[in-house]
């Protein structure tokens, strides 16, 4: 298979085409990821772009993105595979004068009635995927040995098909919030990049890529306001996607700066907690400092 990049410059560049804005960091991963045909886990903060990355980098490359999303309680089923039992039993209904129960199995026990989820999807599709496994952290252990096969081998086993083997190697990203520490097991196999709230700059040009129509000086008060606000001791610190929000809530009411009272009216935009509001609106400046 060829390599997707040329080079960490490359990548970089392409995710911008996307409104992606990668760091060096970011895009150093991206690249490896793709050399070594290793898997990326993605740490983090809810809401700082790990998720995006995934989709940016399917956008980018033109691969189809294919996503499972992490849950307490999710199983083999839902993840892998499962068989479709009410196709198995109407086969055999149809079939029950057979006189050769190995024939109808073998037949119940094929392709045809093999309903393939996220994760054996990946691995079998013929064009080019981008496998986006979100919120890895919030499976129990135990639901962990499920990927591990995938994601040092590219392949699956199944009791009655064998050994399914990838046609092509994803480019796979396991996101995590950091809700409780995944398996040593887990982390072996992966290329690590924890990504934070962006820098001020960083999210000053976020939010001008992301949002149009918005003033280099409007989006130079967002970031500020918002980092001012990510300094407090919140039960939960405003988001990339909520600074958007934001921005673009300040745009439909047609300012084009903004006043303390403006900023204090709008809270709720950025924070979802009632302490955290109150506890912004009694230390908010404007100014950032």
């Amino acid at each position: 298979m060829t390599d997707r990049f040329e080079s960490v410059q490359a990548v970089r560049d392409g995710l911008g085409r996307v409104d992606y804005l990668a760091d060096d960091g970011i895009a150093g991963v991206v690249f490896l990821a793709d050399r070594l045909a290793k898997p990326v886990l993605v740490e983090g903060p809810a809401g700082t772009g790990k998720t995006q990355l995934a989709k940016s980098v399917a956008e980018m490359t033109g691969a189809r993105l294919i996503r499972l999303q992490c849950y307490e309680g999710l199983d083999e089923s839902k993840a892998l595979y499962e068989w479709n039992y009410k196709k198995q039993l109407l086969r055999i209904q149809a079939d029950r004068h057979s006189d050769s129960w190995s024939e109808v199995h073998d037949d119940i026990f094929s392709e045809e009635f093999l309903l393939t989820r996220p994760l054996l999807e990946a691995i079998r599709a013929p064009d080019p995927v981008v496998l986006l496994i979100d919120e890895v952290d919030r499976v129990e252990v135990e639901t962990e040995a499920l990927l591990l096969e995938i994601l040092s081998d590219y392949q699956v086993s199944i009791p009655e098909l064998g050994t399914i083997e990838a046609l092509q190697i994803p480019l796979v990203f396991l996101t995590s919030n950091n809700t409780r520490e995944l398996s040593e097991a887990l982390k072996r196999r992966c290329l690590y990049l924890h990504v934070d709230y962006p820098t001020l700059e960083r999210e000053k040009e976020i939010v001008l890529a992301k949002v149009p129509g918005i003033t280099t000086n409007l989006a130079d008060q967002v970031a500020r306001v918002v980092r001012s606000i990510r300094q407090l001791d919140l039960k939960k610190a405003p988001s990339v996607s909520e600074t958007l929000d934001w921005a673009r809530t300040l745009l439909l009411l047609n300012l084009d700066s903004i006043d303390e009272d403006t900023a204090k009216d709008t809270l709720h935009i950025l924070l979802k907690y009632q302490t955290d509001i109150a506890k912004a609106a009694k230390e908010l400046t404007v100014d950032g400092k």
